[in-house]
């Protein structure tokens, strides 16, 4: 990264430098204006050459030799069903262009009932015809190449009439029944929590607390570190709840989205399997084999039965945290907002349909939509993959129908701001199509095709920014 900003840097002096000769050689005799186009020649030549820079650095891979660069002949990688689509394949190793065979397979997104074939490359490139689709939805170009012993991967999907995916999962007649039912009993349930000092996590302008919020009466519970402006009157704050992304683990880095405190808000960001975050190796250690016990760990816990099912008192933990932070003297008494990413991003929509509260959604890439999808031939399903280790059947479609996201995407009435990729394998572009085409409420998107599963820390804060213009006055 250092080596890049140092390039761009001689580069910028370097066109300053001629800049300012030339505009002194203006008024010169014809033999200098003729060497002035040459420098200015020049001068255009470094300005595409710091451009360039500009786009692709980002986009080389953290210390590796080779660069695959993918260019559809759509600039928004996007088509309409029965369009033919063409991309533009480069290799280059050490930054040379390689003349060599690629094989790659087209298939559809995250299914494998695609076709190979093999494209040499002249001078580094090549033009691959990847085909159509007949039916909404993206195709993925899986490009492989052996160089000098070493073997280099890559791909890259495109979409095809994408509004009109929709998603294969149907929402129950009682769905909302069911959660309004158990809504009641956790009302039942007093509010019980502790809040403790995190100094270790105290800033100049936020003072920093340690939370245990019970759930429900089995005693489960959920941790979260929660973030308070310094020196603000009561009543004068929003709130944002940050749920986490999948996995069993303690709160990672609770200051990475510091500037929400920053800003006046107060920002909670928990954990949903009640691991306090002091505990010790050995305790983490035995709590998370217990919930890594099984196909895919807690995701797959209790899929026989909505009623035991996993994932129940994690979502009802959100209007729990919700009762929480609405109860805090700093609350504004308005704002209530939910932001995460992958199953934070699904556990925010989650949020945002259960509870009324929820005046603000951000979501990225959010899992746990349109699960059962893989039961349709030729359709894809979202994380956690289920149909991978021979859990998905017609007995737990039924129990994921009511804990599939796309089914709360449609009881939504806040705005929300979704971000997605097409490049994701984790939680692949069809299902978060599948989610943003059911949104009936206000919305609004951030794509950014080459991201796979992860977002930059620009569009963190973009979220943010986000939220603070649309909070209610």
């Amino acid at each position: 990264m250092w080596r890049i900003i140092c390039i761009r840097f001689c580069i910028y002096a370097f066109f300053c430098k001629f800049a300012c000769e030339n505009k002194q050689n203006y008024k010169r005799t014809n033999k200098l204006k003729m060497k002035n186009k040459s420098r200015k020649f020049f001068l255009l030549v470094l300005f595409v050459m710091m451009a360039a820079c500009n786009m692709c650095a980002e986009n080389y891979p953290y210390r590796s030799d080779f660069l695959w660069v993918t260019v559809p002949d759509h600039t928004d990688w996007l088509y309409k069903t029965g369009e033919k689509a063409l991309v533009e394949v480069q290799l280059y190793r050490y930054g040379v262009a390689q003349d060599v065979e690629v094989t790659y397979t087209v298939a559809r997104d995250m299914l494998d009932d695609g076709h190979t074939g093999k494209a040499v490359l002249k001078h580094g490139r090549a033009v691959v015809d990847i085909g159509t689709r007949r039916d909404p939805g993206f195709l993925d170009l899986r490009l492989t190449a052996n160089i000098g012993g070493t073997t280099t991967t890559h791909h890259i999907k495109v979409g095809f009439s994408v509004d009109n995916i929709q998603p294969y999962t149907k929402e129950p007649s009682d769905f909302m029944t069911f959660w309004q039912k158990e809504l009641d009993e956790l009302k039942s349930v007093p509010l019980s929590y502790t809040m403790n000092p995190a100094h270790e996590y105290d800033t100049d302008k936020a003072d920093a607390y340690l939370v245990r919020l019970d759930v429900n009466k089995q005693g489960q519970c959920i941790y979260g570190y929660l973030f308070i402006p310094k020196g603000h009157v009561k009543g004068s704050c929003p709130v944002v709840l940050c749920p986490p992304g999948a996995g069993v683990k303690t709160i990672k880095e609770p200051l990475r989205h510091r500037y929400y405190a920053d800003s006046g808000c107060i920002r909670f960001e928990t954990e949903i399997h009640g691991l306090d975050p002091r505990m010790s190796d050995r305790q983490f250690k035995e709590i998370s084999n217990a919930l890594n016990t099984g196909a895919n760990g807690y995701l797959c816990q209790g899929l026989y039965s909505r009623d035991d099912y996993y994932m129940k008192h994690v979502y009802l933990g959100l209007v729990r945290a919700i009762d929480f932070l609405t109860t805090l003297p700093e609350w504004d008494g308005k704002n209530v907002a939910v932001q995460g990413g992958s199953q934070g991003g699904a556990l925010s929509l989650v949020a945002a349909a259960l509870d009324s509260r929820v005046t603000l959604c951000c979501a990225n890439h959010p899992a746990l939509a349109d699960m059962a999808a893989y039961l349709e031939k030729g359709r894809t399903g979202g994380y956690p993959h289920m149909q991978r280790i021979g859990v998905l059947n017609e007995q737990t479609e039924k129990t994921l129908q009511y804990y599939d996201v796309v089914n709360f995407a449609r009881h939504i009435s806040c705005p929300v701001r979704m971000t997605w990729g097409y490049n994701d394998n984790t939680c692949p572009p069809t299902t978060s199509y599948a989610v943003w085409n059911v949104l009936r409420c206000p919305k609004s998107s951030l794509i950014t095709p080459v991201n796979e599963h992860w977002t930059s820390d620009a569009t963190e804060r973009e979220h943010c920014e986000w939220i603070l213009s649309n909070l209610i006055k």
